[in-house]
């Protein structure tokens, strides 16, 4: 495929952003990197975003903006995709930023290895006051995979530390998605299964411990403090893919194993938590009754087995659950909802700690 010199082409879907995206696009100007071209798709947002990105894009060739009628991030990435000319491809999210060297690092260790998939470290950056914010960092060792065994028995690292679910923190090689006609399927939350329709056969997985992405959990109305109608049922399904991946690798391993058993309960007490949170109007009586339900549910049982906690703060979580208490288990989802809704400063550093 033709590259026209360009390296990377930057992807980013647009929507009720106007007040990020312009650091967002600025922080893709400063790459120290200059092959890149920016393709920034405006999905039918009724805000400025679109005729924000128009401006920035009529001072600087490389990047085009697409206007299509609203159809979701995954329609809009997916327009991208076929209308790449880069060598790589990086997806960037809207309201978020990198750091200038990200591009140009991640570059170059994907020609140093001729890798599919170069995977980098992030910061979540969570504001708890209009200028005041933690930074939480998530990165692992620096590491080179080169074939398929390498990268699914080291792979329970990468999703341990969350590297493996959001395309942000990685580099693409192009011919890899196009010959794999890979694509981000059309459903909420759609990072985590287009990512894992790109490890379930890729070879050459280049891991760098540099970190470049900031996350910024900071919008009230932000996808992480919304309720989530469906959530519990939208995680039993991530927990089927995973499992099924891993049948699909053959590995088995006591380590990869006991990550995906451990992903399993802390989600699950997010599934709780989310039935506590303020905008979900359930009753209380019907509230219980989901909860009494989920706690029924065999997985739970046997995932707790094969979990080991890393925290003394988790292993205290998890009782209520391993009881198999309804009542405490919903009572300790509504302090978790308290602490979120009242002191996210200490609600980070929980969450962190686990």
């Amino acid at each position: 495929m033709e590259h026209n010199g360009i390296k990377v082409s930057v992807i980013m879907p647009v929507y009720k952003v106007e007040e990020y995206v312009g650091k967002a696009i600025e922080s893709i100007q400063a790459q120290t990197l200059n092959e890149w071209e920016f393709l920034i798709v405006d999905d039918g947002t009724p805000d400025r975003s679109g005729e924000i990105c128009d401006e920035y894009a009529a001072k600087d060739d490389r990047i085009h903006v697409i206007h299509k009628e609203n159809g979701g991030a995954p329609s809009a990435r997916n327009i991208a995709i076929d209308m790449a000319k880069g060598e790589y491809m990086y997806f960037l999210d809207s309201d978020d930023w990198a750091e200038p060297t990200m591009l140009e690092d991640m570059y170059n260790l994907a020609k140093r290895d001729n890798a599919q998939l170069v995977v980098a470290g992030f910061y979540i950056d969570t504001y708890y006051e209009k200028d005041k914010y933690m930074t939480d960092i998530y990165s692992i060792e620096d590491a080179v995979y080169s074939d398929k065994k390498m990268f699914r028995k080291n792979a329970y690292k990468l999703f341990d530390k969350n590297l493996l679910y959001t395309p942000w923190n990685k580099l693409y090689e192009s011919k890899y998605i196009l010959e794999n006609n890979l694509r981000f399927p059309k459903t909420l939350w759609d990072d985590f299964p287009f990512n894992i329709s790109v490890v379930r056969n890729v070879e050459r997985v280049t891991v760098t411990s540099g970190l470049y992405y900031h996350f910024l959990r900071a919008r009230a109305e932000s996808e992480t403090a919304a309720y989530r109608p469906g959530m519990y049922e939208k995680r039993e399904e991530e927990h089927g893919w995973l499992v099924d991946l891993y049948k699909e690798w053959h590995v088995g391993d006591v380590d990869s194993v006991e990550m995906i058993a451990r992903r399993y309960v802390e989600r699950f007490i997010g599934c709780v938590e989310n039935l506590t949170n303020p905008k979900c109007d359930m009753t209380t009586k019907e509230k219980k009754q989901e909860i009494k339900k989920m706690l029924a549910n065999p997985r739970v049982g046997k995932m707790l087995r094969i979990a080991k906690p890393r925290s003394l703060y988790m292993k205290i979580m998890l009782l209520p659950i391993k009881w198999n208490s309804t009542l405490l288990t919903y009572w300790e989802a509504k302090v978790i909802t308290y602490v979120k809704t009242k002191n996210t400063k200490l609600f980070t550093k929980l969450k962190v700690g686990r």
